[in-house]
């Protein structure tokens, strides 16, 4: 019964049985490599163990060290700190120059049509004539297609003010361009009466 455990177990009798060991044995190579992932590891510990002490101390980094940290050096950092500070004063101009375009373009718009166009919230815009008798005279436009192909004129007291214009030139004609102009008309032709 022991040497059915034993066999059992993988032993054998030396005298009988001859075992072959293959060149290439995939444990070997296994253990080979796992040696040399290991010296490695080992190596690399090292490296940054003298890289944390250096850093602990306060000191500059040994040249060894700071190659084999693949930290930038201080020459490095410091280019990229002006690289920085270019781009961001680059992003600066370029804000600027878009605010005074920007506003180059409304007050042209307000020239052109006679209406001053704010965003109040995404998707709408309030929209004040230059001949409004009330600063509160206003309409508020919704954009209600993608990238703002439809609009809708929502309800404010103004509106409620000009019911003929919007019968005739939103409801039958369909026309923002034409109700906008109409009113324009309108209110000019009020200031002008007085």
């Amino acid at each position: 019964m022991q040497m059915e455990k034993l066999t059992l177990q993988g032993d054998y009798n030396q005298s009988r049985t001859k075992v072959l060991h293959m060149s290439l044995n995939p444990i070997s190579m296994a253990r080979q490599r796992q040696h040399e992932d290991h010296d490695r590891l080992q190596e690399e510990c090292e490296r940054l163990r003298g890289l944390v002490h250096a850093l602990e101390r306060g000191g500059p980094i040994p040249a060894d060290l700071e190659a084999a940290s693949s930290l930038p050096s201080s020459k490095e950092v410091a280019e990229l700190r002006k690289q920085v500070e270019s781009a961001e004063l680059k992003n600066q101009r370029l804000k600027e120059v878009f605010q005074t375009k920007i506003q180059e373009f409304r007050k042209v718009c307000y020239t052109l049509t006679g209406y001053q166009i704010d965003v109040t919230t995404e998707s709408q815009y309030r929209l004040t004539s230059r001949y409004a008798e009330h600063q509160t005279d206003c309409l508020i436009f919704k954009a209600t297609g993608p990238s703002g192909s439809k609009m809708q004129l929502l309800e404010t007291e103004f509106s409620r003010s000009v019911p003929e214009l919007i019968e005739l030139h939103l409801l039958q004609q369909d026309s923002i361009p034409a109700f906008l102009s109409a009113l324009t008309i309108e209110l000019f032709s009020r200031q002008t009466s007085i």
